[in-house]
């Protein structure tokens, strides 16, 4: 029985090397009996970005061959010592394929639920409708919305060598290089990472995957502060930080630590203005009439009060709910989105360009 199953792990290959699981040696133990088979994987490198997407392709063929039997696969993490780890990251860091990057834009949101990934990916579409190469990176590893917001859920990241070392190669739609580390999971898996995990798949996607050249790189960040964001902070240069928020009190009260962390003499991002979403809705049958559902410009007084631009107000739109629905940003579908987004776009672009 065992030899069967060595015989399917046969059929799987990794995407980086080209070999099969147990050519490779990646097969580090297999426990089987009619009732319950038990496979371990070990992996040559700490947290390889193809670790999932493998252990879920071999789930998949036991469980079709093996129908009875009660399947289990887990990754045996590999034995790092500290010196070795940090001889990785720095071999990263030298090698990274961030260098080719113009300018580096951190999009945040003190609390979660006020559309900062909705605007993430509206400004990325922006930006390439004025010509600019754009990459967007999902850095809010536990719950990652872009591939979802472009329409690549089922975009599976393969590997490309350059100058002998490996790459993912990221997905692009419209112009766009999307990458996300929910193209690595399964929809339905949660991610019971420590910070350490995370900030050690965070890195390879920032440094690893094949950015090509950039003249912008939207980072879209997990809300809040917190340890993903330290981490952002030191693997990158960031040029600046655009906050989004409701005009609602409780979200304008959150938006004053994202502030403040960007300002932190340790930090010094330059703040380049706050985005004020769904900052009214208007019905189509009373295209003059505005109702400020979550209350009126509390982001925006907020903004004048610490000296911070206002780099636009977005209404409540349904294109744009529906646009996140369909993996179609709602600014290359519908003018009236556009309207708003090509204004705040723009201000961004004058912003950074006001700072070089």
């Amino acid at each position: 029985m065992e030899r069967d199953i060595r015989a399917i792990l046969a059929t799987v290959s990794h995407p980086e090397t080209g070999e099969n699981l147990v050519d490779g040696g990646f097969v580090d133990s297999i426990s089987a009996t009619e009732e319950k088979i038990t496979v371990a994987l070990r992996f040559r490198k700490s947290r390889d970005p193809f670790a999932i997407k493998i252990k879920n392709r071999v789930e998949a063929l036991l469980k079709e061959r093996y129908t009875e039997a009660v399947i289990t696969v887990f990754v045996k993490e590999v034995d790092n010592n500290a010196a070795k780890k940090k001889e990785q990251i720095d071999d990263m860091h030298r090698h990274t394929t961030t260098s080719n990057v113009s300018k580096v834009v951190a999009v945040a949101s003190g609390k979660g639920g006020v559309g900062k990934s909705t605007v993430t990916s509206n400004l990325a579409t922006a930006l390439s409708s004025f010509g600019y190469k754009v990459g967007v990176l999902d850095a809010d590893i536990y719950g990652p919305s872009q591939a979802k917001m472009f329409g690549v859920e089922d975009y599976l990241p393969d590997a490309v060598q350059i100058d002998g070392r490996d790459y993912i190669i990221p997905a692009e739609v419209e112009n766009i290089k999307i990458i996300s580390i929910a193209m690595f999971i399964r929809p339905t898996d949660a991610l019971l990472w420590r910070g350490t995990m995370a900030n050690s798949a965070l890195r390879q996607l920032i440094h690893q995957t094949a950015w090509g050249e950039l003249d912008y790189l939207l980072i879209d960040l997990p809300p809040g502060t917190g340890d993903i964001h330290l981490s952002i902070i030191s693997e990158l240069s960031i040029d600046g930080a655009v906050i989004v928020s409701t005009p609602q009190q409780v979200a304008v009260a959150d938006v004053v630590r994202g502030v403040e962390m960007f300002r932190n003499p340790n930090v010094s991002i330059p703040v380049l203005g706050v985005i004020e979403n769904m900052a009214w809705f208007t019905p189509k049958e009373l295209p003059n009439n505005k109702y400020y559902i979550f209350g009126e410009g509390g982001a925006k007084r907020y903004a004048e009060s610490v000296g911070v631009d206002l780099l636009g107000q977005i209404p409540i739109i349904q294109s744009i709910m529906e646009g996140c629905d369909s993996g179609k940003p709602a600014f290359s579908t519908d003018s009236e989105t556009e309207k708003y987004y090509r204004q705040t776009a723009q201000k961004i672009v004058d912003k950074l360009s006001t700072n070089c």
